[in-house]
């Protein structure tokens, strides 16, 4: 697909915390583009990078900021890497908005949910302060928060935690985004209410036409919401594919463990199989591919280089140098 139809183009991203010689480079050479309307998953375990991926596309960093980064992000045309500031502050919330892990943590507990939701309203949209609150009316009721002109005035503590989440989605969709960026949006949250947080994420994707980068570690969570799935290693994407593809033929060794560790592939009563071993210290990696410490199929030439991402068909791609062989 042309670049005129990805909403989002990331090429060649690079990201390094602290100084020589203690530097880690918690993402390393990452490129992918996210199309228009598309659900992408960014899937891997705990500490890859999937995090910094996400912060690093609007600068949002908290209070740890990078000591380097380098490479393309390309958004509706605009490289967002060389904007200025107060140019990036006016597309975060307005044409990229993103639901961060922890609801409780995201929202501020000292204001009302109202304000918090109407504050981003006022910014980019120009709204009356009455109009701000009709508007932060009707988000929550799409959101599914019951009773929502009283809810305007509760406190995040009178939420739960599912609840919490809802009205964080709302933040993030008041100014109709153009990509949604969704870290993690489910991990503390119940079966049963993570399935309702995800069918909403779906559904008002489908109403407005954005895209959505989706961060996880479950690969059930992306066999149900994914158009397209990038799997992370050690600050690097060694396999991208579609969804389909990825669960028909995973042709990357971490990504055939991760699904070998979900409990479907154990059967009922089987044992599942644990990914042996630690991810590496982003701070120092090991030499060639930094997964063959841990790879059951890991030859002496794995620790010689670092393989690319190769295409293995037409939108399926894998970086092993024994992709190929029989498996």
């Amino acid at each position: 697909m042309s670049a005129a139809h990805n909403t989002l183009a990331v090429e060649h991203l690079r990201v390094t915390f602290g100084k020589a010689p203690n530097a880690a480079t918690a993402v390393d050479d990452v490129s992918f583009e996210i199309r228009q309307g598309e659900v992408f998953g960014l899937v891997g375990e705990s500490g890859c990078g999937k995090s910094v991926t996400c912060r690093s596309l609007i600068q949002l960093f908290g209070g740890s900021r990078p000591s380097a980064m380098t490479g393309s992000i390309s958004f509706e045309g605009r490289n967002l890497a060389a904007l200025q500031p107060k140019d990036l502050v006016k597309v975060r919330g307005s044409e990229i908005a993103m639901i961060f892990q922890d609801p409780m943590t995201a929202l501020n507990p000292t204001m009302k949910v109202g304000r918090q939701i109407e504050e981003g309203l006022r910014q980019h949209e120009k709204l009356s302060a009455r109009q701000a609150r009709e508007k932060a009316i009707t988000l929550l009721k799409s959101v599914g928060v019951m009773a929502p002109e009283r809810r305007l005035d509760s406190y995040p503590h009178a939420f739960s935690g599912g609840m919490r989440q809802r009205v964080l989605i709302a933040i993030a969709l008041a100014c109709r985004p153009k990509l949604l960026i969704a870290d993690e949006p489910t991990t503390a949250l119940d079966v049963t209410v993570q399935d309702q947080i995800l069918k909403l994420i779906l559904k008002l994707r489908a109403e407005i036409g954005m895209a959505v980068l989706l961060v996880t570690h479950d690969l059930g969570v992306v066999a149900q919401t994914c158009d397209r799935v990038a799997v992370m290693y050690a600050g690097r994407i060694v396999e991208l594919a579609t969804t389909e593809q990825l669960f028909a033929k995973p042709s990357h060794p971490y990504t055939r463990a991760l699904l070998n560790a979900l409990p479907a592939h154990g059967g009922r009563g089987g044992r599942l199989q644990p990914i042996g071993g630690s991810p590496p210290s982003l701070a120092a990696p090991p030499p060639g591919c930094r997964f063959h410490p841990r790879c059951s199929l890991a030859i002496p030439a794995c620790e010689l280089q670092q393989p690319p991402l190769a295409a293995i068909q037409e939108g399926h791609s894998a970086a092993c140098i024994r992709i190929g062989e029989p498996a």
